[in-house]
């Protein structure tokens, strides 16, 4: 009695045969292979919109993590460019200071007269600064329009730093131009301007310091009737005498001026003095 009562105790499967329970086993296998086939496909179709695209909340297209990561990206790149910038500046600048301790040569001693019949000498341009112009009396055009251009550049000069520029003409034509043909010539131009001739080595000496090209005949005299040409420039010297910039004719008396400033501020951070 005792022996059937645990017979009929048995779970249903223990009282299959061994052959369906094998078959029963094989079933559970397949039913669970297939409830993860089927939630696989679930996740994925998640993923996927009805027309195929991806789904953005799903992916996760902004989140909050990843804006952060976006801000700070940028925020470093804004940083790194800026750095770059000012670094290139720095760079530019020291290679225009380079520039600067690389320039020509211009001027050196020279030894000629004033249109008031005075000796000067390159020592009487120290302690100020000066532009230097270099042309001649009987010049029909050029030499007046640079002459006017050097008084609206010292005037402007003027009316800010006082008389700190000293403009300085030097005739290329000493057969013609003796001091009292340049003293009336200059009275067309600034009071302040000092006429400078000499003899034509004088000349040619202080032409060559300056690199100034200029054909004026050796033997030339007063009378004779002959063309003169010469390089054009306003040569701007600093207080110590040394020579800092050159101006063309397309020079402007503005761009002359603004120069000037930034050389005064260049100059006196350098030296730690004024005129």
């Amino acid at each position: 009695m005792n022996s059937i009562l645990r017979s009929t105790r048995r779970s249903p499967s223990s009282l299959l045969s061994p052959i369906s329970r094998t078959v029963t086993a094989t079933n559970l296998v397949q039913l669970q292979l297939q409830r993860q086939i089927h939630a696989s496909r679930r996740c994925y179709s998640s993923h996927e919109t009805p027309s195929g695209e991806r789904d953005r909340a799903a992916v996760g297209v902004f989140t909050p993590k990843a804006a952060a990561l976006f801000i700070l990206a940028g925020a470093g790149l804004f940083f790194y460019f800026r750095y770059e910038k000012e670094k290139l500046l720095e760079q530019r600048q020291k290679e225009l200071e380079a520039t600067s301790y690389g320039r020509p040569q211009v001027g050196g001693p020279f030894s000629l007269t004033t249109h008031d019949n005075k000796p000067f000498t390159e020592k009487d341009l120290l302690g100020k600064w000066s532009l230097v112009y270099f042309g001649f009396t009987n010049c029909p055009d050029i030499c007046p329009a640079e002459l006017d251009k050097m008084t609206e550049v010292v005037s402007a000069i003027e009316s800010k730093h006082g008389s700190v520029v000293l403009p300085v003409f030097i005739s290329v034509d000493p057969a013609r131009d003796p001091p009292s043909q340049i003293s009336t010539y200059l009275t067309d131009f600034h009071p302040r301007f000092i006429g400078l001739t000499g003899s034509y080595p004088a000349i040619k000496a202080v032409c060559r310091a300056y690199r100034v090209y200029f054909s004026t005949p050796p033997e030339a005299k007063p009378t004779d009737d002959y063309l003169v040409d010469h390089s054009i420039f306003v040569y701007l010297m600093n207080p110590e005498g040394e020579f800092v910039e050159a101006f063309g004719q397309v020079s402007t008396a503005e761009e002359v001026v603004e120069r000037f400033e930034k050389e005064v501020g260049l100059w006196e951070g350098k030296t730690g003095k004024k005129v």
